[in-house]
């Protein structure tokens, strides 16, 4: 059993139950923003390739990230969390690589696909994996909701790659750069 304990001058040591609670709050405030900055990639890449062969394709999947964002808008205040302040930003930046990577032609708006998915993908099994760790039976929705947003996003790595992302002009330094800002947006959006 886990008990508080304070000591003058001493943060109190945590209890499961904080432990758990921080890990949540940290979990869909990362998320909520990662779903806000994949629905504004979407929506560049539309903007500039909407009317091309792979529209419909790229609607397919900003759809299914629509409905990611929606999820994690109801859990913000269903779960009483703070959402990271950078939201603006990532508003910003979303939309300027989806229709930059767009702008450099099908093939590089696909290789931008692969590489956020790649990262979110890796992401979502490690918060699963915490999440299991913390009690399945007290996580059990966000464990849900998670796993299946998972699959879907596999889902938009694998159709990038069967739509050419490889043929990018500099595909492995363009996934590099994009790979390296997703972690850096997913470690802020963690904390701030």
């Amino acid at each position: 059993m886990y008990r508080a304990v304070v000591v003058k001058g001493l943060r109190p040591y945590s209890t499961k139950a904080s432990v758990a609670r921080q890990a949540v709050d940290r979990i869909i405030r990362v998320d909520h923003a990662g779903e806000l900055g994949a629905d504004r990639i979407y929506a560049g890449q539309m903007a500039v390739l909407g009317r091309t062969s792979v529209g419909p394709v790229i609607q397919h999947m900003w759809d299914e990230e629509k409905e990611h964002l929606a999820k994690f808008e109801e859990l913000v205040p269903k779960y009483r969390v703070r959402p990271t302040v950078l939201l603006p930003i990532w508003n910003v930046a979303g939309y300027a690589l989806g229709a930059g990577t767009a702008l450099l032609g099908k093939e590089a708006a696909m290789a931008c696909t692969v590489a956020v998915e790649s990262v979110i993908t890796d992401h979502y099994n490690s918060q699963l994996r915490e999440l299991i760790s913390l009690g399945e039976e007290d996580n059990k929705e966000l464990i849900d909701v998670i796993q299946k947003f998972r699959d879907q996003e596999m889902e938009h790595h694998d159709t990038g790659l069967a739509h050419d992302a490889e043929q990018a002009p500099a595909y492995a330094a363009l996934s590099g750069v994009i790979k390296t800002g997703c972690k850096a947006a997913v470690w802020l959006s963690e904390r701030i």
